[in-house]
Protein backbone atom coordinates (compact mmCIF):
# COMPACT_ATOMS: atom_id res chain seq x y z
CA UNK A 1 0.00 0.00 0.00
CA UNK A 2 2.63 2.43 1.10
CA UNK A 3 4.77 1.72 -2.18
CA UNK A 4 1.65 2.16 -4.20
CA UNK A 5 1.17 5.24 -2.57
CA UNK A 6 4.76 6.84 -3.61
CA UNK A 7 4.42 5.62 -7.07
CA UNK A 8 0.90 7.76 -7.24
CA UNK A 9 2.42 10.49 -5.70
CA UNK A 10 5.76 10.43 -7.92
CA UNK A 11 3.17 9.77 -10.56
CA UNK A 12 1.29 13.20 -9.73
CA UNK A 13 4.80 15.20 -9.48
CA UNK A 14 5.75 13.55 -13.27
CA UNK A 15 2.82 14.77 -14.57
CA UNK A 16 2.84 18.27 -13.17
CA UNK A 17 6.01 18.66 -14.27
CA UNK A 18 5.20 17.41 -18.30
CA UNK A 19 2.17 19.97 -17.37
CA UNK A 20 4.21 23.16 -17.02
CA UNK A 21 7.00 21.96 -19.98
CA UNK A 22 4.20 21.63 -22.14
CA UNK A 23 2.42 24.60 -21.57
CA UNK A 24 6.09 26.53 -21.35
CA UNK A 25 6.39 25.11 -25.14
CA UNK A 26 3.17 25.74 -26.44
CA UNK A 27 3.47 29.67 -25.21
CA UNK A 28 6.69 30.10 -27.06
CA UNK A 29 4.94 28.84 -29.82
CA UNK A 30 2.27 31.11 -29.76
CA UNK A 31 3.85 33.86 -28.61
CA UNK A 32 6.40 33.68 -32.18
CA UNK A 33 3.04 33.84 -33.78
CA UNK A 34 1.45 36.33 -32.22
CA UNK A 35 4.49 38.10 -32.66
CA UNK A 36 4.19 37.37 -37.05
CA UNK A 37 0.42 37.89 -37.22
CA UNK A 38 1.13 41.90 -35.44
CA UNK A 39 4.57 42.45 -37.55
CA UNK A 40 6.42 42.93 -33.90
CA UNK A 41 10.32 43.16 -34.13
CA UNK A 42 9.93 41.49 -30.22
CA UNK A 43 8.41 38.59 -28.78
CA UNK A 44 5.17 39.25 -26.40
CA UNK A 45 4.12 37.95 -23.42
CA UNK A 46 1.76 35.08 -23.55
CA UNK A 47 -0.19 33.38 -20.96
CA UNK A 48 -2.98 30.26 -21.48
CA UNK A 49 -4.67 30.24 -18.38
CA UNK A 50 -6.54 27.21 -17.45
CA UNK A 51 -5.31 23.56 -16.08
CA UNK A 52 -4.21 21.09 -16.44
CA UNK A 53 -2.89 22.26 -19.56
CA UNK A 54 -1.85 18.70 -20.88
CA UNK A 55 -5.64 18.17 -21.46
CA UNK A 56 -6.32 21.26 -23.47
CA UNK A 57 -2.95 20.76 -25.51
CA UNK A 58 -4.81 17.04 -26.22
CA UNK A 59 -7.91 18.49 -27.61
CA UNK A 60 -6.08 20.65 -29.65
CA UNK A 61 -8.20 23.96 -28.27
CA UNK A 62 -7.22 26.55 -25.57
CA UNK A 63 -10.21 28.74 -24.20
CA UNK A 64 -8.39 31.72 -23.19
CA UNK A 65 -4.56 33.31 -24.58
CA UNK A 66 -3.67 36.12 -23.08
CA UNK A 67 -0.89 38.10 -24.49
CA UNK A 68 0.89 42.06 -23.76
CA UNK A 69 2.44 43.64 -27.00
CA UNK A 70 3.77 46.57 -24.86
CA UNK A 71 3.84 50.04 -26.06
CA UNK A 72 3.43 50.16 -30.22
CA UNK A 73 3.04 52.96 -32.64
CA UNK A 74 -0.10 51.70 -35.20
CA UNK A 75 -0.30 54.44 -37.75
CA UNK A 76 1.41 56.90 -36.47
CA UNK A 77 -0.25 56.58 -33.48
CA UNK A 78 1.14 55.76 -30.06
CA UNK A 79 -0.70 52.90 -28.28
CA UNK A 80 0.49 51.94 -24.82
CA UNK A 81 0.22 48.73 -23.31
CA UNK A 82 -1.74 47.06 -25.91
CA UNK A 83 -2.97 44.00 -24.26
CA UNK A 84 -5.36 41.40 -25.96
CA UNK A 85 -6.76 38.05 -25.21
CA UNK A 86 -7.42 35.18 -27.89
CA UNK A 87 -10.91 32.81 -27.08
CA UNK A 88 -11.16 29.21 -28.21
CA UNK A 89 -7.68 28.70 -30.39
CA UNK A 90 -7.99 25.91 -32.13
CA UNK A 91 -4.03 24.48 -32.09
CA UNK A 92 -3.94 20.77 -32.99
CA UNK A 93 -0.97 19.41 -31.25
CA UNK A 94 0.45 17.93 -33.97
CA UNK A 95 0.19 21.38 -36.24
CA UNK A 96 1.61 23.18 -33.09
CA UNK A 97 4.89 20.45 -33.04
CA UNK A 98 5.29 20.94 -36.96
CA UNK A 99 5.08 24.69 -36.70
CA UNK A 100 2.04 24.23 -39.12
CA UNK A 101 -0.11 27.52 -40.45
CA UNK A 102 -3.20 25.52 -39.10
CA UNK A 103 -4.10 27.43 -35.57
CA UNK A 104 -7.13 29.83 -35.39
CA UNK A 105 -8.74 32.36 -32.68
CA UNK A 106 -12.41 31.95 -32.32
CA UNK A 107 -12.65 35.64 -31.09
CA UNK A 108 -9.69 38.25 -30.56
CA UNK A 109 -9.76 41.13 -28.53
CA UNK A 110 -7.36 44.27 -27.82
CA UNK A 111 -7.17 46.93 -25.13
CA UNK A 112 -4.67 49.63 -25.15
CA UNK A 113 -4.37 53.57 -24.14
CA UNK A 114 -3.80 56.68 -25.83
CA UNK A 115 -2.11 58.78 -23.50
CA UNK A 116 -3.09 62.45 -23.70
CA UNK A 117 0.28 63.82 -25.34
CA UNK A 118 -1.38 61.26 -28.10
CA UNK A 119 -4.33 62.68 -28.04
CA UNK A 120 -3.32 66.42 -28.11
CA UNK A 121 -1.29 65.90 -30.66
CA UNK A 122 -4.34 65.00 -33.26
CA UNK A 123 -6.29 67.88 -32.39
CA UNK A 124 -6.54 71.01 -34.11
CA UNK A 125 -4.18 73.78 -34.39
CA UNK A 126 -5.04 76.06 -31.33
CA UNK A 127 -6.66 73.20 -29.58
CA UNK A 128 -5.26 72.43 -26.26
CA UNK A 129 -6.43 68.50 -24.81
CA UNK A 130 -6.40 67.57 -21.03
CA UNK A 131 -8.55 65.90 -18.59
CA UNK A 132 -8.81 64.64 -15.29
CA UNK A 133 -9.73 60.91 -15.78
CA UNK A 134 -13.38 61.03 -16.07
CA UNK A 135 -13.82 63.74 -19.07
CA UNK A 136 -11.02 65.26 -21.35
CA UNK A 137 -11.52 68.61 -21.49
CA UNK A 138 -10.39 70.94 -24.76
CA UNK A 139 -9.10 74.69 -24.53
CA UNK A 140 -7.42 77.21 -26.66
CA UNK A 141 -8.42 79.58 -29.31
CA UNK A 142 -9.67 79.59 -32.65
CA UNK A 143 -11.22 82.02 -35.85
CA UNK A 144 -14.05 81.82 -36.58
CA UNK A 145 -15.13 84.26 -39.32
CA UNK A 146 -12.27 87.41 -38.88
CA UNK A 147 -12.77 86.77 -35.20
CA UNK A 148 -10.56 84.82 -32.49
CA UNK A 149 -12.76 83.21 -30.23
CA UNK A 150 -10.93 81.91 -26.94
CA UNK A 151 -12.82 78.65 -25.54
CA UNK A 152 -13.32 75.81 -23.00
CA UNK A 153 -15.41 72.76 -24.01
CA UNK A 154 -15.90 69.14 -22.50
CA UNK A 155 -15.13 67.00 -25.34
CA UNK A 156 -17.40 63.80 -25.93
CA UNK A 157 -16.05 60.78 -27.33
CA UNK A 158 -17.28 57.87 -29.35
CA UNK A 159 -16.23 55.39 -31.91
CA UNK A 160 -17.30 55.96 -35.68
CA UNK A 161 -15.81 54.14 -38.75
CA UNK A 162 -13.16 52.71 -36.72
CA UNK A 163 -11.81 55.50 -35.49
CA UNK A 164 -12.11 57.18 -32.41
CA UNK A 165 -14.42 60.72 -32.26
CA UNK A 166 -14.36 63.61 -30.26
CA UNK A 167 -16.65 66.25 -30.32
CA UNK A 168 -16.99 69.18 -28.49
CA UNK A 169 -19.81 69.75 -25.75
CA UNK A 170 -21.26 72.39 -23.03
CA UNK A 171 -20.20 75.19 -25.27
CA UNK A 172 -20.58 78.38 -23.19
CA UNK A 173 -19.83 82.10 -23.46
CA UNK A 174 -18.79 81.85 -27.07
CA UNK A 175 -20.42 83.12 -29.80
CA UNK A 176 -21.70 80.47 -32.66
CA UNK A 177 -20.88 78.19 -30.33
CA UNK A 178 -22.36 75.19 -33.30
CA UNK A 179 -19.26 76.53 -35.57
CA UNK A 180 -16.81 76.64 -32.82
CA UNK A 181 -17.64 72.76 -31.80
CA UNK A 182 -17.14 71.87 -35.25
CA UNK A 183 -13.48 73.48 -35.19
CA UNK A 184 -12.86 72.14 -32.22
CA UNK A 185 -13.96 68.43 -33.29
CA UNK A 186 -11.77 66.37 -34.53
CA UNK A 187 -10.84 62.04 -34.87
CA UNK A 188 -8.00 59.95 -34.04
CA UNK A 189 -7.52 57.45 -36.84
CA UNK A 190 -7.42 53.73 -36.59
CA UNK A 191 -9.10 52.38 -39.48
CA UNK A 192 -6.93 49.38 -40.78
CA UNK A 193 -3.98 49.96 -38.52
CA UNK A 194 -4.80 47.88 -35.50
CA UNK A 195 -2.83 44.09 -35.33
CA UNK A 196 -5.29 41.02 -36.46
CA UNK A 197 -7.45 44.01 -38.04
CA UNK A 198 -9.42 44.42 -35.39
CA UNK A 199 -11.53 47.09 -34.96
CA UNK A 200 -12.04 49.70 -32.61
CA UNK A 201 -15.85 48.74 -30.79
CA UNK A 202 -15.42 51.12 -27.72
CA UNK A 203 -13.50 53.72 -26.01
CA UNK A 204 -13.44 55.63 -22.20
CA UNK A 205 -11.58 58.14 -20.27
CA UNK A 206 -8.52 57.18 -18.35
CA UNK A 207 -6.02 58.89 -16.00
CA UNK A 208 -3.71 58.74 -18.67
CA UNK A 209 -5.65 59.32 -21.53
CA UNK A 210 -8.35 57.07 -23.46
CA UNK A 211 -8.58 53.63 -23.05
CA UNK A 212 -9.85 51.60 -26.56
CA UNK A 213 -11.38 48.22 -26.96
CA UNK A 214 -11.45 46.53 -30.60
CA UNK A 215 -12.23 42.75 -31.72
CA UNK A 216 -12.04 40.48 -34.84
CA UNK A 217 -13.15 36.65 -35.13
CA UNK A 218 -11.84 34.10 -37.30
CA UNK A 219 -8.35 35.28 -36.65
CA UNK A 220 -5.22 33.09 -38.27
CA UNK A 221 -2.11 32.91 -36.00
CA UNK A 222 0.49 32.08 -38.87
CA UNK A 223 3.43 30.55 -38.80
Amino acid sequence: MRKLLIFLIVLVVLLAVVDRVAVAGVQRDLANRIAASADLSGTPTVTIEGIPFLTQALSGRYPEVRFNLGTLTYGGVPVKNLQGVAYNVTAPLADVLQNRANIKAERLTVRGTLTKGTIDKYAPPGVKISGNGQRLVASGEVTVGVNKVRFNAEMGVRVADGSIMLRAEKLEGVPLPDSVARLISYSIPFQGKLPFDVKVTGVRSVTEGLEFSAEATDVPLRG
